[in-house]
């Protein structure tokens, strides 16, 4: 299971947790831990744990990950400690849980987790502040992803729309911290939703939104417009395969604006873009000329940048386009007729 809440891209860490990460190194004392963490605003106490846990799977460590936690979190309710601070982190290890669980592929302890959470956030149901919230929005992007995987698709829509409504939410308050949760989110519903049209009309609803991130200069949030871009670009070659050029060509051209965005000098990738846009233009009567017109100037950018590579491509779908192959098997039915 990939790309779930725990990925650093997904919610890039805005705090200083130097000195909280120290204390992870060798053999934790949970007393001494959870002293560090009860003074710490959530937010750094949220990315501490969520950069703790994401180190021990990096170095593959994931039992370790889920054990420090679980004993964390026995620590934390066998004192009894009743304040929102440490209600708000004991839903918080418990999404961080689930997200782990589902990292490694193990969605039977995932579903427990992510229940346990659940209940943990009914206790004040009608609350509205920004803990509340991010953990909720986190939650439903994995919950999302374990309904989608069990072929759930109906309740993976539901999950990922709402994840995607909290996050969009958060960022007018803190773009700088949520624009990246909210473009991951909506990369996400990029494969959640089966339906193209579905697809299309979400992406065209948070287009403003995401042009608002990327023009921020900060790379967590560049990572995740990355993220989208590569899916874009995905969906596009997918569409092209099933001769959906006009479809394709929504796809390509928004995965072209995101990147401009993201690095406004040209580069290789704003090329191999260029060129599999201009070819889905060229399929398209109506957008012909225009594909002829963005192929030939792309032409002009290989040579620049020397990618004789996709020169060579261009050129071979410009002769192509002059030259259409002989399709024998799109009409042998005319000189057979029944």
């Amino acid at each position: 299971m990939k790309d779930t809440s725990l990925d650093p891209v997904f919610l890039p860490s805005t705090s200083d947790i130097s000195a909280q990460l120290a204390v992870t190194n060798g053999d934790i004392n949970m007393s001494d831990l959870r002293h560090a963490v009860s003074v710490l605003p959530f937010n750094t106490a949220y990315d501490f744990f969520r950069s703790a846990a994401w180190g021990f799977v990096l170095q593959g460590h994931t039992d370790r990950a889920i054990e420090y936690l679980l004993q964390f979190d026995a620590l934390a309710t066998r004192m009894g400690e009743e304040s929102r601070q440490m209600l708000d982190i004991h839903a918080a290890l418990m999404q961080i849980l689930t997200a782990i669980y589902l990292h490694a592929d193990m969605t039977a302890e995932a579903q427990i987790s992510a229940a346990s959470t659940l209940t943990l956030l009914s206790q004040e149901a009608r609350r509205k502040d920004e803990p509340f919230l991010v953990i909720l929005a986190a939650l439903l992007y994995d919950i999302s992803l374990m309904h989608d995987s069990r072929g759930e698709h109906r309740q993976a829509e539901r999950a990922i729309e709402k994840s995607m409504k909290l996050f969009e939410r958060l960022a007018k308050i803190n773009p700088a911290r949520y624009g990246a949760p909210h473009l991951m989110a909506l990369n996400a519903s990029t494969s959640v939703y089966k339906s193209r049209i579905k697809q299309t009309k979400t992406l065209a609803e948070h287009q403003a939104a995401a042009n608002t991130y990327l023009r921020m200069l900060d790379d967590g949030i560049d990572d995740a417009g990355l993220r989208l871009v590569e899916t874009l670009t995905a969906e596009g070659h997918t569409l092209v395969k099933m001769s959906r050029q006009r479809e394709a060509v929504q796809y390509f051209t928004r995965a072209l604006k995101y990147l401009t965005k993201i690095n406004p000098d040209f580069s290789r990738q704003h090329l191999e873009l260029s060129i599999d846009l201009g070819e889905a233009l060229l399929c398209l009567k109506t957008t012909r000329e225009k594909g002829i017109h963005l192929l030939n100037t792309m032409l002009y950018k290989a040579s620049k940048i020397g990618a004789d590579d996709l020169h060579r491509r261009i050129v071979d779908i410009l002769y192509n386009a002059k030259n259409p192959t002989l399709d024998i098997f799109g009409f042998w039915h005319k000189l057979f007729p029944r």
